[in-house]
């Protein structure tokens, strides 16, 4: 079994010092798995909302909820965004006799009444799927091959994972985003997807997704945005201040599970892998969500402008600016775009992410990085974080 301690942690924490916390991730995370050893599934004080005893249990919420004690834990609370308003009326009595911990597949926007119902009460802890730290080393190349959803990424063979990732898409498309009571045909919308697949990394232009399906900018948008709210694509947002450069202002799209992004691209083994055209981006993506993962950044963009200087990264955390450049080359080199940004944007440090084993100086202030770093949790990514 591969231990989760850092999440674990990290909900202990935020229950300590909230009333409501929510787990958030995509669907078969994982998040289930982490709950049950707070509550057990068979505990009174556990409600999965696909299950229909619980439903059933639930027909009257506030009946139902007012006299536990303890915490309480609500399984795919998107189902049933009419909680929150009674969630909000429990998490204020005092003294304080529950507390709860709600999981769900959706992003905060998409759950509707919970920003509104739960503001100032609510805690959010974010969960993916396995991480290289979870994973450790040794399996990395599977890991980026087969992605972090632990069904996907534990199958006993390649094949079996690829049949994996093919329900859990289907399942996705059919059920799931429907049940949140938008409309949008699971064809068209895996079409979308797929076309998706290969702007991965690229900056993102509605004009050319919208030509190719035949419907509006408005209607791509509102896609693109519906998969990134089920936590399935990353919109990384551009860093632009004034500066005389004129600067990118569009974000990079990314499908934020590596494995899922091979199943759109029809990549099934790692020689597939390394001889496909958008191995390098795959990577690149891979990479980034580690990053983001282990390091937890209070805020995440990329940079560039229009003469051709970008960096890959820029995050922002306790009110220091750290760059990051991932290279899958085996002894990267400093570049004029990487001066340009340690200048233009006032790094104060600047790691170059490579597949190599060596850490080692390229200037003041930038340090060339081995993947196998960010196995320790990110911890020492960047000197001093």
């Amino acid at each position: 079994m591969i231990l989760r301690n850092i999440t674990h942690n990290a909900i202990v924490t935020a229950l300590e010092r909230s009333r409501v916390v929510a787990l958030l991730g995509p669907r078969q995370c994982g998040k289930t798995t982490l709950a049950r050893k707070f509550v057990p599934t068979d505990s009174a004080a556990y409600f999965d909302l696909e299950d229909p005893m619980s439903l059933a249990r639930l027909d009257e919420p506030m009946t139902a909820l007012r006299d536990l004690s303890g915490l309480v834990v609500i399984d795919e609370v998107q189902r049933r965004p009419e909680l929150f308003p009674i969630l909000r009326v429990l998490a204020d009595r005092t003294p304080l006799p529950a507390r709860f911990l709600i999981l769900g597949s959706a992003a905060p926007d998409l759950l509707r009444q919970s920003s509104e119902s739960l503001a100032g009460r609510m805690e959010t802890v974010l969960l993916s799927g396995f991480s290289i730290a979870d994973v450790g080393m040794p399996a990395h190349q599977i890991h980026w091959l087969r992605g972090g959803f632990p069904l996907s990424f534990l199958a006993t063979s390649d094949s079996n994972s690829v049949a994996w990732r093919k329900s859990f898409i289907q399942t996705l498309l059919e059920r799931d985003i429907p049940s949140f009571g938008l409309g949008t045909p699971a064809a068209t919308l895996f079409r979308f997807w797929t076309m998706l697949a290969h702007y991965h990394g690229q900056v993102w232009n509605a004009a050319e997704p919208a030509r190719s399906l035949g419907i509006g900018e408005t209607s791509v948008r509102r896609y693109l945005d519906l998969l990134t709210g089920v936590y399935m694509v990353r919109q990384l947002q551009p860093w632009y201040e004034n500066l005389k450069k004129r600067q990118v202002k569009s974000p990079k799209v990314y499908i934020r599970d590596s494995g899922l992004l091979h199943q759109l691209l029809g990549i099934r083994t790692m020689p597939e892998l390394l001889s496909h055209p958008k191995c390098g981006a795959s990577w690149e993506g891979y990479i980034i969500e580690e990053i983001i993962s282990s390091v937890q950044p209070d805020e995440v963009y990329f940079w560039a402008t229009h003469a051709g200087a970008e960096l890959d990264l820029l995050l922002f955390k306790d009110g220091r600016r750290f760059g990051v450049e991932i290279k899958r080359a085996d002894a990267p080199r400093l570049t004029p775009s990487m001066r340009t940004a340690l200048d233009d944007l006032r790094l104060d440090r600047l790691a170059v992410i490579y597949p190599g084993e060596r850490r080692y100086a390229l200037a003041e202030k930038v340090e060339v990085v081995p993947l196998m770093d960010l196995s320790s949790n990110g911890g020492n990514l960047f000197e001093g974080l």
